[in-house]
């Protein structure tokens, strides 16, 4: 059985409204999108701020050039007034800005703006450094938007400070500069990530579709699926046991059915021929008794063949949704009570069959159901007079063994064959079907003692000899387990 992979399309008899689940190639790609994309901005921004980084740092060396070489010709030439340096403005600096200050910080002259407008210097960080020591630089935000202005200062002999600037690119602009590119990538990035994704979730599908569990023995082709696939393999093996569960216990219930009809048909044949030859008139009036009898005797048959049958359905059902409710609320029971009162009952029986019938031990309590623990001992000590011979003896046997409370009934009956000692707890099993019928047996007692035992968490052991007898021995869990 393929395990079935399900994309995100709406599948048949989806209800309205109901949440589509995305498919393995859509989660791939997210997630490699995703994280492309964001690597192609972040390294993006990187790059723009390592550029202009870059830009700045010759720009400063460009003006340092300029500036030692300005500062150079004023110092030969001149005390750098405001008029040397406008005349060097004109021939030797093209979009450089030039401005002249004092050691005061006042402005003694600007390229760009008239210098009485403009306030003092001394606080500005290039013209402080080229005061303090002999040279400075700096950069700030421009007053033209998105741009940056580099500064580079010097201190001339004269003790006047003279400093060069000019705009460059700032990181607003540089980024917008490579925006367009950019997009161009991450789109590219985007549908090389489709692409992946749908290749790799094929990939990566492909060996799950071909895991077969139906035999249970499905093996992972990735370790990360290891726990789901052995689960899947347990749950298969639990349905296949499931499966031959329900096989078998059809199985059980047609042949049930069956060898229910069949002994109920006995005794109602034999008691509807009785009586009908006690209705026709057709018995000699000395053969009444004798037939009353026998429809005596087959209703009573009859009377147990379905007591037994309703208390095994009762065991049944008891199992199958395991619930004992139906068999009341579990108590304190003494089994050596219970053997004693069952041993009374039996007496009759017993020494009509000429056998003798003993019960020893001391109180030994179980936590269980009275009457389940009374039939399950009564069907036991029954079965060991009905199968006994002539002057034979049941002795029944009720003790703690190692702590656990002990039921042994044995008899010196016909015993039981190898091959039938694993058959005789199955319902209707007779060993001896013949005897078993004339003595009334139902052949659902022993049935009745394992599932009894079952109930109640009980263990049976079978031990039989042909000609030497039986012992059956009930032990019941300690009270501590």
């Amino acid at each position: 059985m393929a395990v079935p992979i399900t994309e995100g399309k709406a599948i048949a008899g989806q209800a309205p409204g109901e949440k589509r689940r995305a498919s393995l190639a859509r989660r791939i790609f997210a997630a490699v999108a995703i994280v492309a994309v964001a690597s192609c901005v972040l390294v993006s921004v990187a790059s723009a701020f390592v550029y202009q980084k870059s830009i700045i740092e010759d720009a400063q060396t460009g003006l340092g050039h300029e500036c030692a070489l300005v500062s150079s010709m004023l110092n030969a030439t001149g005390n750098g007034s405001a008029g040397e340096v406008a005349a060097l403005k004109e021939t030797e600096f093209g979009d450089v800005r030039v401005t002249l200050a004092a050691k005061s910080g006042k402005v003694l002259y600007d390229s760009q703006v008239e210098a009485s407008t403009l306030p003092n210097h001394a606080s500005r960080p290039e013209i402080a450094q080229a005061l303090r020591h002999g040279t400075g630089e700096s950069e700030r935000d421009s007053t033209t938007v998105g741009y940056l202005s580099v500064y580079h200062a010097e201190r001339l002999e004269s003790g006047n400070v003279i400093r060069l600037s000019e705009d460059r690119d700032g990181i607003l602009r540089v980024i917008g500069s490579a925006l367009w590119p950019m997009v161009g990538i991450v789109a590219l990035v985007v549908a090389v990530a489709w692409i992946v994704a749908q290749r790799f979730s094929d990939l990566l599908v492909r060996p799950i579709l071909k895991i077969d569990t139906s035999s249970g023995n499905a093996e992972s082709p990735y370790q990360e699926l290891d726990p789901l696939v052995s689960h899947l393999n347990e749950q298969q093996a639990e349905l296949q046991k499931r499966m031959n569960d329900i096989v078998d216990a059809d199985a059980m219930r047609q042949e049930f059915t069956a060898n229910v009809t069949h002994e109920l048909k006995t005794p109602i044949a034999a008691i509807s021929g009785a009586s009908e030859l006690l209705r026709d008139g057709l018995v000699r009036p000395e053969d009444v008794r004798e037939f009353a009898s026998r429809i005596y005797g087959d209703a009573q048959r009859l009377s147990s063949l379905v007591s037994d049958i309703l208390t095994l359905s009762k065991l049944d059902e008891s199992e199958r949704v395991g619930d004992q409710a139906l068999f009341g609320e579990p108590s304190q029971v003494d089994l050596y009570t219970v053997a004693q009162d069952v041993a009374d009952r039996l007496e009759e029986k017993a020494a009509k069959a000429n056998v003798s019938l003993r019960v020893q031990g001391a109180s030994v309590f179980v936590n269980g159901y009275p009457r389940l623990l009374d039939e399950m001992i009564r069907n036991l000590c029954d079965n060991a007079i009905r199968y006994n011979r002539t002057g034979g003896s049941v002795h029944v046997f009720v003790l703690p063994v190692n702590g656990h409370p002990t039921v042994r009934v044995s008899d010196t009956g016909v015993g039981i064959s190898k091959q039938d000692q694993s058959k005789v707890f199955e319902r209707f099993y007779r060993v001896d079907k013949s005897r078993s019928r004339e003595t009334g047996g139902t052949g659902l007692g022993l049935a009745i003692v394992k599932h009894a035992a079952a109930l109640h968490k009980a263990t049976i052991d079978l031990e039989s000899e042909l000609g030497r007898g039986t012992a059956i021995t009930v032990t019941f869990p300690a009270e501590s387990e």
